[in-house]
């Protein structure tokens, strides 16, 4: 297998010295296929990706790449190239469901969701790197518990990131009038899916005088770049408020 090129070699960490950077590199992306951040038998970013994402060239992700496949753990097809490793995908942390706060179907709630092309709500435009008045994808969702004691509202507005690079979201734009029924609970596949790393940030806060929660959830990738805001909140009508979220085991 040919070396590694000089431009890749000037990205090359200290420690593992002697061992060529595109093997350190195949171990990486190896621990990402296992840690599940690349789940088996899905596509693997594209080599330009992969060259921003671990910050060498993408001469030296090919041949990363290369010993994956020959050790048989990555296959290529016209597909592009995706983790042949044993076992199951794994399933998005219910925790993560889009969005943040979005009840199962078998609790007996009532829900509603729409989107619209609009400008953001207050706040939403700056963190998301939106001009004053640009509008965006922007989702809502309402639902009610089955007694009716709860009722969450969230709203949702999405990047120029998020849109240019996430086919599924950008389909929405010409279908959202603010009126249709909307189904978006699969959105965080489709980031990942387009390659993007899901790093996310909760806050919850009480609201001064009721018995209702604020949970903020910021979403950006693994460039930094914000991809998604939601304001979520749940008006409880009781003393205890539960935030529910559940984790898979490793596998």
């Amino acid at each position: 297998m040919a070396r590694s090129t000089p431009h890749a070699h000037s990205h090359a960490h200290p420690h593992a010295e002697g061992e060529p950077l595109y093997r350190r590199i195949a171990t990486k992306l190896l621990g990402e296929l296992r840690d599940g951040t690349i789940p088996p038998g899905e596509r693997l970013p594209g080599e330009r990706q992969l060259a921003d994402h671990f910050g060498v060239s993408r001469e030296t992700v090919r041949q990363a790449l290369e010993v994956l496949r020959r050790d048989g753990l990555v296959a290529t097809d016209r597909r592009g190239s995706h983790a042949t490793l044993p076992g199951l995908p794994m399933e998005w942390p219910a925790s993560l469901t889009f969005p943040v706060g979005a009840r199962s179907a078998d609790r007996g709630a009532t829900a509603r969701t729409t989107v619209a092309w609009e400008p953001p709500p207050p706040g939403h435009a700056e963190r998301l790197g939106l001009a004053p008045g640009r509008p965006t994808l922007v989702h809502r969702y309402w639902s009610a518990s089955a007694d009716g004691r709860e009722v969450r509202t969230a709203v949702s507005s999405f990047s120029a990131v998020a849109l240019a690079e996430v086919e599924e979201l950008a389909r929405y734009r010409d279908r959202a009038d603010g009126r249709s029924a909307v189904e978006l609970r699969r959105a965080y596949d489709w980031m990942r899916r387009a390659g993007l790393t899901l790093h996310h940030r909760d806050t919850i806060t009480r609201i001064a005088e009721t018995p209702s929660v604020r949970v903020t959830r910021r979403v950006h990738d693994q460039h930094e770049r914000p991809l998604e805001i939601t304001e979520l909140i749940v008006d409880a009508q009781q003393d205890a408020l539960v935030y529910e979220f559940t984790l898979p085991a490793a596998v």
